[in-house]
């Protein structure tokens, strides 16, 4: 995917019991979202050795087209006749990622040499695009390092990657190991992991997803979803990217981005698997349609909406189709209500910083205020609640939604709270 480094991370949260497997009692999970933003990364570094000859842009140009259109082709011979074959560790890896890559529904393969890293270099920082077939309506795009040499009776081949320098490209799914690729009717799960067991759970409960998804926010979405299944921990955040620690998340919703901005229909959901593994069916249900929530509404790439509206509505919708008491969903909260703690305000993005000493109580008071506008004025009004305030204010669209002021919705949602929880 496109440059990651700069992730934004709503978090993590304690799941009520009855979503977590028995003996792991409350599991600390994430269903929040992160926004993979696009930086277009330059790097500086010392000229190249002397005397070592470098590439110009249309030599490298022209060998990248040709190994691109290998990979549009589905033609393994073409792809590592472009790789040097003096490196037989880098051509068997070549082979290895050609063979992973013809397992995709992969289109539109192109690579676009940008710049040598440094003047009169032999590497190149190269822009990767593609598509997956009937998923993706933007290109999605990576950057990669290549190291060019030229070889006698060969011409330019590519001799390995930019890791020597320091240099590490964007990664993929594909960068984690062998992939196992599994389509729904709805969904598309490519993982690292051998067995196809697990990934058919995931891609049942994508597909069963879409249509609850679809028949709170509408239809006005891709209606597809592609789900990422990391091999381990350290994969998980090596997509996410920005150095976070990811380690008690479940999912997460990202989207990728073009390098002209925003690229609609190509989100993913990332899936941690052990932590994943460690939720019971209904809890795998509500994380699952929560983060397809996020992906039916942009709420990864929503910088706009409050983040009580966008958290509160995906996890409405992931409860909405299950038998929870909400006080056993809301238990933190819960414990500060009978104590007479009401929160004074409705919760925001500090409120669901990793930071917060009351992300979970951020994540049921925002649930309860979408509970509480669904019960009293009805679930199309939600909607309508959420998308104007993606257009004007928050006071402004409670006004002309709702007919109440930021002040008074919050006075209500406080009368709210004390009879559900009290």
């Amino acid at each position: 995917m496109e440059a990651r480094p700069h992730s934004s991370f709503a978090g993590t949260r304690t799941l009520i019991a009855a979503i977590a497997i028995a003996s792991a009692g409350t599991l600390a999970t994430a269903i929040g979202y992160a926004s993979l933003r696009d930086e277009k990364r330059v790097h500086t570094l010392g000229t190249t050795r002397a005397g070592a000859a470098a590439p110009d842009r249309s030599a490298v140009e022209a060998l990248l087209n040709r190994q691109a259109r290998a990979v549009r082709t589905h033609d393994r011979t073409a792809f590592l006749a472009a790789v040097d074959p003096e490196q037989p560790g880098y051509e068997a890896r070549q082979g290895e990622l050609y063979d992973r890559l013809a397992l995709l529904p992969i289109t539109g393969w192109r690579e676009e040499p940008e710049a040598a890293v440094a003047s009169g270099a032999t590497t190149w920082r190269v822009t990767q695009r593609y598509r997956l077939a009937g998923f993706d309506q933007g290109d999605v795009t990576g950057t990669r390092y290549l190291t060019f040499t030229r070889r006698a009776g060969i011409g330019w081949v590519i001799t390995g990657d930019g890791s020597g320098q320091g240099l590490a490209d964007d990664a993929e799914i594909w960068d984690g190991g062998p992939v196992t690729v599994l389509r729904g009717r709805y969904s598309l799960v490519i993982g690292n992991a051998a067995s196809r067991s697990g990934f058919a759970e995931i891609a049942r409960r994508l597909d069963e997803a879409v249509p609850i998804v679809s028949g709170v926010v509408g239809t006005h979405w891709a209606g597809r979803v592609v789900a990422l299944v990391p091999a381990s921990a350290d994969q998980v955040e090596s997509l996410i990217g920005g150095g976070q620690s990811l380690r008690e998340i479940a999912a997460l919703a990202t989207v990728t981005r073009d390098q002209g901005g925003p690229a609609y229909g190509q989100d993913r959901i990332i899936i941690a698997p052990d932590t994943f593994a460690k939720l019971n069916a209904l809890g795998r249900h509500v994380v699952l349609t929560h983060e397809l929530t996020h992906v039916a509404t942009g709420g990864a790439k929503d910088a706009v909406t409050p983040i009580w509206l966008i958290e509160g509505l995906a996890d409405y919708v992931g409860y909405k189709d299950v038998q929870v008491a909400v006080g056993a969903a809301a238990s933190e909260l819960r414990a500060e209500v009978h104590n007479g703690q009401l929160p004074s305000h409705l919760p925001d993005r500090g409120d669901f910083a990793g930071t917060s000493g009351r992300l979970s109580q951020a994540y049921e008071e925002a649930w309860l205020a979408c509970r509480m506008v669904a019960e009293r004025y009805g679930q199309d009004r939600l909607m309508q609640l959420y998308r104007a305030v993606g257009r004007e204010s928050q006071d402004s669209a409670l006004h002309d939604v709702l007919g109440l002021g930021t002040a008074d919705f919050t006075t209500m949602w406080q009368a709210y709270l004390r009879r559900q929880l009290g």
